[in-house]
C-alpha cells in the first residue's frame, strides 16, 4: 500500500503480531475493509527468512553472541532466541531506548509477523481457576468473563493454528482440540510415570505446542529441526507471517502497511468516538492520518500503552480512555527460570530422533483446593530431557582418533525443570511517558517501572525446591537447583495494562475487550489481562481476538458502534 492511496477504511489493526494477525483475519474475512499498520519492516513468508537454512559453521561466530551484539543488543542479546541466525528479528536496542526505573527486560521485534516469528509457541488455556482467582482472593479486579465464555473461541482457535498436544482431563488445564502430541522420549516417560506414581495430583505431559506435528490447513508439518526462531520455510510452526495474514490477504480485504509509527489514537469529541489514528512513516518522515469505523490496538502490551498515554485530549488528559486511571498500571509478568537440573545414569542404549521443538509440561499443582502453600496462585514446570552431546567436551583439550570417537559418542542423559508462575497484579507496577527522553523517531520513551514482590519470590523458593524433589525422586544425580534473580520482562509475557473488567472506574475494557470509554476501540493484545494465570497467554489472546472480532462486528452491523 502506497502512502498516497486511500486513507478510509472499514477497520484499522495496529499491529501485526499473534493477536493483530487474528484481527485482521477475523475483520477482513467479515468482509470489512482493514488497514493492517506495522511499525518495522515487511517479512514475507518464506523469502524473507534468510538464515532459515544456514549451517552453524557457515555463521562466521558460531552463533555465539558477539562484543558488537552485546553492544547494539545489551537487553535482546539475552533473549533464548537471540543469535545471529535471528537478530534481524529483534529491535536494535541502541535505536530504541527505553528508561529502566527498576531492572526489566523489553524483548521486541519490529517487523510485519512482530514476535510470533520468535515466540516460544506453547499453547495452553486458561481455566477458572485462573478467571476466579481475582474475585475468590479480593486482589484487583474480578474478571468479566469465565472459562465458558472463552471454551469455544479456544477450540476455533486451536482448530486454526493447529496445536499439538494431549489431553489430561485435568481441572486446571483444560483440554483442547489437538493434533497427534510431539512423543515424550524415553526419560521423560520415565519420569512421567514415576511422578505419577509418587504425586496424584502431577502429571507430566508433552508440551502443547503451534508446531504442526502433522499437515494442517496446507502448513507444515514440523521438520523437528528446532530452528523456528529464524522463521520457518515449511510453515511447520503457527506465525502470523504463515497463517493469519496470508488468510487475510486471500480475502482481498486486507491492505498492509509496513513502516508505519502509530503515535496517537484519534479521538471524534463530538460523537465520543475514534474517528482513527495518527502515523509517523519511519521511512519519510511524513505523517499521515488513516480514518476507520472501528481500531483494533494490538501493538503488544506496552507498545499498545505507549500509543494510548500519548493519545491526550481534552477528553482524555492522562491517556486515551482512561477515565478509570488504571492505563498503563498493574504490569504483570511470569516469574520464571527457577527450577532444577540432574544428570540420569541410565538408558545408555536410547536415544531419540530429531530436535523436537519442545519440552515437557508438568501443569500447576499448587493451591489448586484452598491454600497450601505460603504464597497465592501457583506455577507450573516447563523443561526437557536430552543426552549430552559433543559441547559437553568443546572446552576438553584433545586431538586424534581417540578424541573424535569420544565426541562422536552422547553423554549422559540430562534433564532441567524450569517453574513459569504467576505474578499478581500491582497497581504501582506502572509504565509511563517520559517526554525529556525520545527516541530515534521524537517520540516519547517509556519509563518501566515494575518488579516482583513477596508473593513472587516465595514462588520462585518453592520452583526450586519442587524441581530438586521431583528429580531426586526420579533417581537423578548431580541434581542442581537454580534461582536467578530475573527482572520483570525476562519471560516475555508482559501483559495487563489495560485490564478488563466489570467497572469502568476500575477497568479500561468491557467482557468483549471494548474500551468503556470509547466504543469503537477494541485491545486484545497482552495488555487487556485482569491476572497473569500460570501457562504461557498467547493461545489466551488469539481466543480473546477471535471473540471480540465477532463481537465488534456484529456491533457494528447493528449500528451500535
Amino acid at each position: 500500500m502506497g502512502a498516497n492511496t486511500n486513507n478510509t477504511f472499514d477497520a484499522i489493526v495496529v499491529g501485526s503480531g499473534i493477536s493483530g494477525g487474528w484481527a485482521a483475519m477475523e475483520l477482513c474475512k467479515k468482509g470489512l475493509k482493514t488497514l493492517m499498520l506495522e511499525r518495522g519492516r515487511d517479512v514475507v513468508h518464506i523469502k524473507d527468512y534468510t538464515s532459515a537454512m544456514t549451517n552453524v559453521w557457515e555463521f562466521p561466530d558460531r552463533l555465539e553472541k558477539t562484543n558488537e551484539q552485546i553492544k547494539n543488543y545489551p537487553i535482546q542479546s539475552h533473549c533464548y532466541a537471540f543469535n545471529s541466525g535471528s537478530e534481524h528479528f529483534f529491535v536494535n536496542d541502541l535505536e530504541n531506548p527505553y528508561n529502566q526505573v527498576k531492572p526489566f527486560a523489553w524483548f521486541r521485534g519490529y517487523q510485519v509477523g512482530g514476535k510470533s516469528l520468535i515466540w516460544g509457541r506453547q499453547c495452553y488455556r486458561y481455566s477458572d481457576l485462573d478467571f476466579k482467582a481475582n474475585q475468590e482472593e479480593g486482589i484487583g479486579v474480578d474478571w468479566p468473563i469465565r472459562y465458558k465464555d472463552l471454551a469455544a473461541w479456544y477450540d476455533y482457535a486451536e482448530d486454526f493454528v493447529g496445536v499439538s498436544g494431549k489431553n489430561e482431563s485435568l481441572s486446571q488445564l483444560p483440554d483442547g482440540h489437538f493434533l497427534p502430541p510431539m512423543e515424550m522420549n524415553c526419560l521423560e516417560e520415565f519420569m512421567a510415570e514415576k511422578i505419577k506414581s509418587k504425586f496424584p495430583d502431577r502429571v507430566m505431559t508433552p508440551a502443547r505446542l503451534a508446531n504442526l506435528s502433522a499437515p494442517h490447513l496446507g502448513r507444515g508439518p514440523c521438520q523437528y529441526r528446532n530452528l523456528c526462531t529464524r522463521g520457518c520455510p515449511f510453515s511447520g510452526y503457527f506465525s502470523s507471517n504463515s497463517a493469519t495474514i496470508p488468510a487475510a490477504q486471500a480475502t482481498g480485504n486486507l491492505s498492509l502497511r509496513p513502516f508505519s509509527i502509530v503515535t496517537e489514537v484519534l479521538l471524534d469529541e463530538k460523537t465520543n468516538k475514534a474517528k482513527g489514528v495518527r502515523v509517523l512513516d519511519s521511512e519519510t518522515k511524513e505523517v499521515f492520518e488513516f480514518y476507520a469505523k472501528i481500531v483494533f490496538l494490538n501493538a503488544s502490551t506496552l507498545g499498545t500503552t505507549q500509543i494510548l498515554l500519548n493519545s491526550v485530549s481534552s477528553r482524555f488528559p492522562t491517556g486515551f480512555g482512561n477515565s478509570s486511571g488504571q492505563l498503563g498500571h498493574n504490569v504483570m509478568d511470569h516469574i520464571s527460570a527457577a527450577g532444577a537440573s540432574g544428570t540420569f545414569e541410565g538408558f545408555s542404549d536410547k536415544y531419540y530422533v530429531g530436535r523436537r521443538p519442545g519440552g515437557i509440561l508438568i501443569p500447576r499443582f499448587q493451591n489448586l483446593k484452598g491454600k497450601d502453600r505460603d504464597y497465592l496462585r501457583g506455577f507450573g514446570f516447563q523443561g526437557a530431557a536430552e543426552r549430552e552431546g559433543w559441547e559437553r567436551l568443546e572446552t576438553q583439550a584433545g586431538t586424534g582418533v581417540d578424541f573424535k570417537s569420544q565426541i562422536s559418542k552422547p553423554g549422559p542423559w540430562t534433564v532441567w525443570l524450569g517453574g513459569w508462575g504467576e505474578c499478581l497484579p500491582y497497581f504501582d507496577n506502572q509504565v509511563s511517558l517520559n517526554k525529556e527522553k525520545l527516541d530515534s523517531h521524537g517520540q516519547p520513551t517509556l519509563n518501566m517501572d515494575c518488579t516482583f514482590r513477596d508473593n513472587e519470590f516465595k514462588m520462585r523458593k518453592d520452583m526450586e525446591a519442587s524441581g530438586k524433589e521431583i528429580l531426586e525422586l526420579c533417581g537423578f544425580k548431580d541434581i542442581h537447583g537454580f534461582q536467578p534473580d530475573a527482572p520483570m520482562g525476562a519471560t516475555i509475557h508482559e501483559m495487563g495494562t489495560a485490564r478488563m473488567g466489570k467497572d469502568p472506574k476500575t477497568s479500561v475494557l468491557n467482557g468483549n475487550n471494548q474500551m468503556h470509554d470509547v466504543k469503537n476501540v477494541f485491545i486484545t493484545d497482552g495488555s487487556c489481562m485482569t491476572s497473569s494465570g500460570s501457562v504461557n497467554p498467547s493461545l489466551t489472546y488469539m481466543a480473546l481476538t477471535a471473540r471480540a472480532c465477532d463481537f465488534a462486528f456484529k456491533e457494528l452491523k447493528a449500528g451500535n458502534i
